[in-house]
């Protein structure tokens, strides 16, 4: 057999085994060969993924206790972390991302992968005033905006540049049976006038597609024919063909670098889509430590509103004991009494607070919101307190702008976003050659069939026949199929040829914009990613600043507390003397209302920059002792905290 018959055949049985060997092979090598078969069928079946979990993890259970949720602040994150329908959405992310890169190492086009973001749900003050709950000036941009302004992969399919070749086998076959009637001018050659053809032809066609930039296409084509010509050697017959054709682009769309260019992005999204899982968790963690200590303070806000109650409910009865001896004017119950019932409306607007804000941490934290009247109705038990420490640790702001610089996912989305312009680049400017493909081809050919039975007829314009002689015939070419595929084994009639193609546009305008287009693009994000590091570094900076500002404030919001406790009491005793009057204790109370509650925000608003600071640094998870590898299974590893014992 000749040596290139061994190629053309060797290379046609790999392109064949081709959909094979990317099957997958199962993990026992003595399987049946039904497994086998079911593997195959496999990449022609439709797989329905699995449907949407919305049952809540065991945790939440685990912390219900009698009508009462106590929850710590790590147990709130990791019900989140469990629970949260934001997470959970960006969890089919990274497998967007996978099936985009299967879909490029076909040869296909990108689809791009999700990069939005949600903010996160956000307190009832910020509900009730519109304002960002929970987040410092500006944080936004950074968080649900940040996501969005930068898309690496994008959602639209990538269509500039060179076309990248299709990397998957693809079989084709064609079966055709034909009956065919041809008149004819002159019957010499054929001997009738009418020709009758009956053909079946079987043909078969391997194609593949390299990243070198070759496309391979070998094909096996078949014919059998059944004729009414006498003057036909063979009737029937049968004709066979192998052919291979190699086509290499030279210059346009040539090289490995310029095709695998949408593997090497698909595979940079993958990599976005864990960033945008994981900006997803740090803005979820962040939202529920807000709304945890949101719920804290609000709380505390309710025992400053009781305890301003009862004071107001102390001086009201004293002041109805004196009215009632005649040491006071009637009028003084009156004012007493307006006082109780405006300290009993803030004490409502408190406690109704409290519920509003419980209501949005259950949603936050139950993948069916408060759907359940058991959780509906449960009441949050926050079981951890806002503390300042004595003194806040030293940080230098150049050591923090360094550690966002390096953690923010926002920032090395934008940076990714710049290296998959630049790999996309490549294709722009291949497409800016000419293009320059060699072309080789190979063909076998065959031909095998029996003698003619029909009578030869006579010579046109005389009665003459000549009789049919077997041995005129040449025998090599009588036989069936097997004479056909030895022939073409034996390669007895080959041709080849050599060649190429040329094509050059005049002008190339539509390839001179797309490469304009794309470095315009390119410089876009150049100064988007410069802006987002500016962005970074003023984050960092305010937050430190806020952080040292709220400090100060509780500071002093304790000594302006401590100042109305003090000129409340001396009031009240001004007024048991007779040297003061009502008008001067209530307002005295009510300073001394608003000192407490002042003081509960101000440790609030502390606790909430620190958050802030962690998160516009990135290490928030850090602080907080958060797997990503947890969050991304949505189960943690953590046990639920023993609740407190009842007082």
């Amino acid at each position: 057999m000749d040596v290139r018959a061994i190629v053309c055949v060797s290379l046609s049985l790999w392109l064949a085994a081709a959909p094979l060997r990317a099957a997958d092979q199962p993990a026992n090598p003595a399987a049946s060969s039904a497994a086998s078969g079911r593997q195959w069928f496999r990449a022609y079946r439709f797989r329905e993924e699995a449907p949407v979990n919305l049952a809540n993890s065991g945790r939440l259970e685990a912390l219900l206790r009698a009508g009462k949720i106590y929850l710590s602040l790590q147990d709130a994150i990791a019900l989140a972390l469990e629970n949260n329908l934001d997470i959970e959405l960006q969890r089919y992310g990274p497998r967007i991302a996978d099936s985009d890169i299967l879909r490029a190492e076909a040869g296909g086009l990108l689809r791009g992968v999700p990069t939005s973001v949600a903010r996160g749900a956000t307190s009832a003050v910020a509900q009730a005033t519109g304002t960002a709950g929970g987040q410092a000036a500006g944080a936004q941009a950074l968080t649900g905006g940040g996501g969005e302004a930068f898309t690496a992969g994008g959602a639209i399919i990538t269509t500039t540049g060179t076309a990248i070749p299709n990397l998957d086998p693809v079989i084709t076959a064609v079966y055709n049976w034909s009956h065919r009637t041809i008149p004819q001018t002159n019957s010499f050659i054929t001997g009738t006038n009418s020709l009758i053809i009956r053909n079946t032809v079987g043909n078969m066609a391997l194609r593949k597609g390299f990243l070198t930039g070759t496309n391979v296409e070998f094909g096996w084509n078949n014919s059998a024919s059944r004729t009414n010509a006498g003057r036909s050697d063979f009737n029937p017959s049968t004709t066979a063909s192998f052919n291979l054709t190699i086509t290499q682009h030279l210059l346009q769309g040539f090289g490995i670098a310029v095709n695998n260019r949408n593997i090497r992005i698909a595979r940079n999204n993958r990599r976005v889509s864990d960033l945008v899982f994981r900006q997803q968790v740090i803005n979820t963690v962040a939202s529920v430590v807000n709304l945890y200590w949101d719920l804290v303070s609000f709380n505390e806000d309710v025992k400053v509103r009781r305890q301003a109650l009862a004071l107001a409910e102390k001086l009201y009865n004293d002041n109805k004991k004196q009215v009632e001896i005649g040491t006071l004017a009637p009028i003084e119950i009156v004012r007493a009494e307006a006082e109780v019932a405006r300290a009993q409306q803030d004490l409502t607007v408190a406690e109704t607070r409290v519920l509003q804000q419980e209501m949005i941490l259950k949603n936050a934290l139950s993948r069916t919101g408060v759907a359940s009247p058991v959780l509906a109705e449960a009441r949050i038990v926050p079981t951890d307190t806002i503390r300042m420490p004595d003194v806040e640790p030293v940080q230098p702001l150049q050591d923090l702008v360094a550690r966002a610089l390096e953690l923010r996912p926002e920032l090395q989305q934008a940076r990714l976003a710049v290296e998959n312009t630049k790999i996309g680049l490549e294709g722009t400017k291949s497409a800016l050659r000419p293009s320059l493909d060699l072309v080789a081809s190979f063909q076998n050919n065959a031909l095998a069939g029996q003698i003619n039975s029909l009578p030869i007829p006579p010579i046109p314009g005389t009665n003459v026949t000549v009789p049919r002689n077997p041995a005129s015939v040449n025998p090599f070419f009588i036989g069936g199929y097997g004479t056909v595929l030895g022939q073409l084994f034996r390669r007895n009639f080959p041709d080849y040829g050599i060649g190429f193609q040329l094509n050059i546009p005049l002008r190339n305008r539509a390839a001179q914009a797309d490469m304009i287009r794309d470095q315009l693009t390119l410089r876009q994000q150049e100064i988007r990613q410069q802006q987002l590091v500016n962005q970074i570094r003023l984050d960092v900076t305010n937050a430190l600043i806020a952080l040292q500002q709220a400090r100060a404030s509780y500071q002093a919001a304790m000594k302006a507390r401590v100042l109305q406790e003090q000129t409340l009491e001396a009031e009240e005793k001004k007024y048991a003397l007779g040297a003061s009057t009502i008008f001067f204790v209530i307002q005295a109370q009510r300073d001394l209302a608003q000192a407490r509650s002042t003081e509960v925000a101000s440790l609030s608003a502390y606790i909430k920059a620190k958050a802030e600071l962690d998160r516009a640094t990135g290490q928030i998870l850090d602080v907080y002792n958060i797997s990503l590898d947890e969050a991304l299974r949505g189960q943690v590893s953590r046990p639920p905290a023993p609740a407190p014992e009842e007082e």
